[in-house]
């Protein structure tokens, strides 16, 4: 079944997967612990791995149509991306 996909999705859609993991076993964790300052430590956590699991499936991505597109579309991709994390991250 996995010889229809290409490579690219495949390891996009495993990062995605192993990201919906973490997330929801930060919220079992919170859940166990039940206190309001554990919670905020481990979604402040979570801050970092949405922003890494964006550009590394992105990077993927990318890759995976590297010869279709020519380099002011790469510029424009990441100048893209860049926005995005500088708008999520800046306060």
């Amino acid at each position: 079944m996995f010889l229809l996909f290409h490579k690219a999705v495949i390891g996009m859609a495993l990062l995605r997967v192993l990201s919906g993991f973490i997330e929801i076993s930060a919220a079992l964790l919170m859940l166990r612990y039940n206190s309001v300052e554990k919670a905020l430590i481990i979604n402040s956590s979570l801050a970092f791995i949405g922003p890494l699991v964006l550009l590394l499936t992105t990077t993927i991505g990318l890759f995976g149509i590297a010869d279709q597109l020519s380099f002011k579309k790469f510029f424009w991709i990441f100048l893209g991306v860049a926005c995005i994390i500088y708008g999520v991250k800046s306060s």
